[in-house]
């Protein structure tokens, strides 16, 4: 079973506190098996995420994992690594469209793991179409932000908040809470100690089971 190993997360450990390119190329290796293993963990984690969204069939890591260089031409920080490994599972058509899909983003970095989903800051069509599916389907998406398999993992709905109404709502709308939202995001911290173990990989499968019917809720919005 493919799993994520002590010299991963140690090699994402040195690159944090050695983040320059000299001492980048001086490890390369470790970061080609540190790349090789997590790509091979996506692509078993996907299999798993297919037993319940095909719509990810004919999908592997290559089309979801994210580059450890960063951009940095336009912030004040100029690191050139992240300091962390991270794919986003969606069935958006290009990697340049992935978030433009709700889907499932996993983080691995030590001591700050998550699996994730949801709209993150979404495109004001898609983010207009989720404030209307909300409205027509309140009871629904109540449901399924207060059903157990989603509490157990995320707690409750994340996200940036307007801290007015939102135009064209009323401000005793019943779901104005709901409708504020800017972003729709579910979280999901992991410990070293379970990233470490046998199980990780059924792990995000259960969270991510857990995380598909509000997924597929805010997709159905641009359907």
């Amino acid at each position: 079973m493919s799993k994520i190993t002590l010299p991963t997360l140690q090699f994402l450990t040195d690159l944090k506190a050695n983040n320059d390119r000299d001492w980048f190329a001086a490890n390369k290796p470790r970061y080609v098996a540190a790349n090789k293993e997590f790509h091979q963990f996506v692509d078993a984690l996907i299999l798993e995420i297919q037993k319940f969204d095909p719509t990810l069939i004919h999908f592997t890591a290559k089309d979801c994992v994210f580059r450890i260089y960063r951009d940095v031409r336009f912030g004040k920080d100029k690191s050139p690594y992240k300091t962390h490994l991270g794919a986003h599972v969606t069935a958006a058509a290009k990697k340049s469209e992935i978030h433009t899909r709700a889907g499932y983003y996993l983080h691995l970095e030590p001591g700050d793991t998550m699996l994730a989903g949801g709209a993150y800051m979404p495109e004001s069509n898609w983010l207009k179409a989720i404030r209307q599916e909300i409205v027509y389907n309140t009871a629904e998406f109540n449901g399924i932000l207060n059903s157990e398999e989603y509490k157990q993992y995320f707690g409750k709905m994340e996200g940036e908040k307007l801290k007015t109404t939102p135009k064209g709502y009323d401000a005793d709308h019943p779901a104005i809470e709901l409708l504020k939202h800017k972003s729709f995001l579910s979280t999901h911290k992991c410990t070293d100690a379970q990233v470490l173990s046998g199980g990780f990989l059924k792990h995000c499968a259960a969270v991510f089971k857990a995380l598909h019917p509000f997924d597929m809720f805010l997709n159905r919005a641009m359907d």
